[in-house]
């Protein structure tokens, strides 16, 4: 293969490599989406040195007992699209709801942020609960499944992009240290935030985080195709207290779901509570 030559990729191996990195990470990659995964694969085979995209997929397939190099290819694909402050309404609900009343009741809440990414959603949330006094009584554990995005949510520095939603600047102000490349975060509260690198569709590294009051996973399940989306759900709900919130980006939904949780609004927020 010539220096800067693309391989070619056929539509059955285009499927081979989906279902591995489906198998892998629960990312579901529609017909519609398939050149958007090959140019990928391209880059991803060109950069490691493959003779061709069926060597990649024969080392990815038969040849990676460690799994190295398929958790390379999950990072190059992986969606890091998150910023604080990002749909602030349920945040809100969530703490001065079912948190604040935990916390007040004299019992410790636990709440996992899944699906984090780069830290900037349970930073957040760290925020609301600081301004409130309850953060003291509140256990935030946050998981992604990208070694390299659980690495910069723990360094508690973010590039300018982390902030691109101003409706919240007294927060950031009072929280965030801001200059023109980006945003340190206060160290008091970036200490109150566990970080973990735990892949969620995995049931056994899910289960090693324990149970929990509240379980954000938004904007997360938009990339799983229907049968995963209820496979984690319900993966989440064992990992939910009797009672416990769920809680899912604004655009998602899980009405047409046969699972385990009932929707609540809660001044025109949506979250899921777990079935008794």
């Amino acid at each position: 293969m010539s220096p800067g030559s693309q391989p070619s990729v056929s539509s059955r191996m285009l499927m081979g490599f989906a279902e591995l990195v489906e198998e892998k990470c629960g990312i579901h990659y529609r017909s519609e989406d398939r050149d958007l995964l090959a140019s990928k694969l391209e880059t991803q085979s060109l950069r490691g040195g493959y003779e061709s995209l069926f060597t990649y997929y024969d080392r990815l397939r038969n040849d990676d007992a460690e799994g190295a190099e398929l958790r390379e290819l999950i990072e190059a694909l992986v969606i890091h699209e998150t910023y604080f402050f990002r749909e602030m309404a349920p945040l809100l609900e969530l703490v001065d709801g079912t948190l604040a009343g935990i916390v007040q009741s004299g019992r410790r809440a636990r709440v996992l942020s899944a699906g984090c990414s780069t830290g900037e959603e349970p930073l957040t949330l760290a925020m609301l609960l600081d301004e409130r006094e309850l953060l003291d009584g509140v256990e935030l554990v946050a998981c992604d499944v990208s070694t390299k995005a659980i690495a910069r949510a723990r360094s508690g520095k973010f590039g300018r992009r982390a902030l691109r939603d101003d409706h919240s600047r007294p927060l950031a102000s009072r929280y965030l240290t801001t200059s023109y490349d980006g945003a340190t975060i206060d160290p008091r509260l970036h200490a109150a935030v566990r970080f973990e690198v735990v892949n969620i569709i995995d049931p056994v590294a899910l289960a090693t985080l324990g149970t929990f009051d509240a379980i954000l996973c938004r904007n997360v399940l938009i990339y799983f195709a229907d049968d995963r989306v209820l496979r984690v759900v319900n993966l989440l709900a064992n990992s939910l207290h009797t009672s416990g919130l769920l809680v899912v980006g604004v655009a998602e939904s899980l009405l047409r779901f046969g699972t385990p949780m009932v929707c609540e609004e809660q001044h025109g927020s949506f979250l899921y509570r777990k079935q008794r």
